[in-house]
């Protein structure tokens, strides 16, 4: 990905809890670190990408990746492929210095874009894709003859959540605000017709 310049200063002459060169996590740092990393892990996604966005966010400096990988104890190449991640869904931006010759990244902080990117490129795309699988199987399941109506009714309404759940992401992409109404109305909608 391409980087940009980065005009917010000297970043080697803003403080930090620890020199770099000696670096380890200040016990808060570590703390607050491991919370994200614990939720980005919770949510399906690596562990150690939510602690290298989580280091670059309370830092608030771009960091080399040299640097990101002695504060984490992680491998050159892990931190190659969480940051190359990281800046696919637009969580963090490679920049560089003014007459410094190594990349820097630092973190995205508009937590709301940060978000809104990631539910684009990953959940959105997987709604998708399972909303075509649906509609291939009740598809497919027209063709059978034989099947139960309430079967095809069932069928019906995991494809109809699948809609307002995707519709829900769209908007939540456009608007930075996510309405759930359509998505609770195809749970309430079912559990009318298993009544009537």
């Amino acid at each position: 990905m391409k980087g940009y310049l980065w005009t917010g200063g000297d970043p080697g002459s803003q403080k930090t809890a620890a020199p770099l060169d000696n670096a380890r996590l200040a016990p808060w740092e570590s703390i607050a670190v491991e919370a994200v990393g614990n939720v980005i892990e919770f949510w399906g996604f690596k562990r150690n990408q939510g602690r290298v966005w989580a280091l670059l966010y309370l830092r608030g400096e771009p960091l080399t990746a040299g640097e990101i990988e002695r504060e984490l104890d992680l491998s050159k190449g892990g931190v190659s492929m969480l940051l190359r991640d990281l800046e696919r869904w637009g969580a963090v931006q490679r920049v560089r210095v003014p007459q410094d010759t190594v990349w820097r990244y630092s973190a995205e902080t508009d937590l709301v874009r940060m978000v809104t990117h990631v539910v684009e490129e990953r959940e959105a795309a997987f709604v998708t894709r399972i909303r075509a699988d649906l509609s291939e199987a009740r598809r497919l399941a027209e063709g059978v003859g034989s099947l139960p109506t309430e079967r095809l009714r069932r069928l019906e309404r995991m494809a109809t959540l699948a809609e307002h759940v995707e519709r829900a992401l769209r908007l939540f992409i456009k608007t930075s605000r996510l309405d759930v109404a359509g998505v609770l109305g195809a749970f309430r909608d079912g559990a009318l017709s298993r009544k009537g």
